[in-house]
């Protein structure tokens, strides 16, 4: 069973709709502090996953200084010169990791304005032999900037600390719907795909196009983003319309992604979103960790009481879903970043 994805387009929009300048917020610690307490977090999860598939997360645990050291390590990149960032193109990359410039990359075949590092797991490259599924040319080393060596150490404690807090956070969403919190321990371990990127979004375009980074949904199971206290973050709500998420000091804002649809068959949301550049010449950084499970994990449906209500995954021919994890972000870099793409795996695209 499927349902249609919304168009905004044609959505009547409603004046009495309630307002939705905020997400849920979400306290991670209330799990420490009783029974009641955490019974009263598992009902707050539950609504927020199957109703918006997006929160505020506070209660989580990073440090202040954690985060000050990753965002001093980005704002340090960002102000290296070009050509120590070109250095580091993700076009020499066919592991799709290194630097994006701004209007590189493509979401909905726009041009996104914004620039980019992506980083991953740190692990040799998995040149795919005869026979193996392409997505294991998602493996591979990062790229490094020589002149800059605390944002590989920074990125790097960023991307185990939080992949820390999500495996606490999936935990207990499985058990606020009634499912059995370990049932996807196996599709991650040692052998999980997180992801990185550092961002920045330099202001609006010169041609007045608005789009920082089109609509659209993420490929594994959930996004926990940093943003600053600039704003542009937008979240697809109910009504059909892009709401703001006004920033939250000292909060994440998690959304779930593409995989946690598919294993709930629509039950829990993987909600569009987009960001809206700055105004003028300011300037917006963010940095989205996504938690992902191994390339080659094939996510099983989720055991849980609510399955028989499950409306289905969304039927989007544009975005065909796979519970396969490495497909379905391979799908996603291939069209996210099409200069990659023609350069190193021609053979996987489709023809024009």
């Amino acid at each position: 069973m499927t349902h249609t994805a919304t168009n905004p387009s044609n959505t009547q929009y409603n004046p009495y709709t309630p307002s939705y300048q905020q997400l849920p917020v979400i306290d991670l610690s209330a799990a420490d502090r009783g029974p009641q307490a955490r019974a009263l977090l598992h009902a707050q999860l539950h609504s927020a996953a199957h109703d918006v598939g997006f929160f505020q997360l506070v209660g989580h645990g990073v440090t202040q200084a954690e985060t000050d050291a990753l965002l001093t390590a980005t704002h340090a990149f960002f102000r290296l010169p070009e050509a120590d960032r070109l250095a580091l193109d993700n076009v020499g990359s066919p592991h799709f990791r290194g630097y994006t410039r701004t209007g590189d990359e493509r979401t909905g075949g726009a041009r996104d304005w914004r620039d980019q590092l992506d980083i991953g797991a740190e692990r040799p490259a998995r040149i795919p032999a005869p026979g193996d599924p392409a997505y294991w040319w998602l493996q591979g080393p990062n790229q490094w900037p020589a002149a800059l060596p605390e944002l590989r150490t920074a990125a790097l404690h960023w991307i185990d600390r939080l992949s820390a807090v999500a495996r606490r956070l999936l935990r207990e969403l499985l058990t606020a719907i009634g499912a059995p919190a370990g049932f996807y321990d196996p599709a991650f371990g040692p052998h999980a795909h997180p992801q990185l990127k550092l961002v920045r979004y330099p202001g609006s375009a010169g041609d007045g196009a608005g789009q920082g980074v089109g609509a659209h949904k993420d490929y594994g199971f959930l996004t926990l983003l940093l943003q600053d206290e600039i704003g542009g973050l937008q979240v697809q709500r109910e009504d059909g319309r892009f709401h703001d998420v006004p920033p939250l000091p000292g909060a994440f804002v998690v959304n779930l992604g593409e995989l946690l649809e598919v294993a709930t068959d629509g039950y829990l949301l993987a909600t569009n979103h987009r960001v809206v550049s700055p105004p003028g010449a300011t300037e917006r950084f963010s940095v989205p960790f996504f938690y992902n499970p191994r390339l080659d994990a094939r996510v099983a449906k989720l055991p849980f009481p609510h399955a028989a209500t499950a409306p289905g995954v969304t039927d989007d021919p544009d975005n065909p879903l796979f519970a396969e994890y490495g497909y379905n972000e391979l799908k996603g870099k291939l069209r996210a970043h099409p200069l990659v793409a023609r350069r190193h795996h021609a053979e996987l695209l489709s023809p024009a």
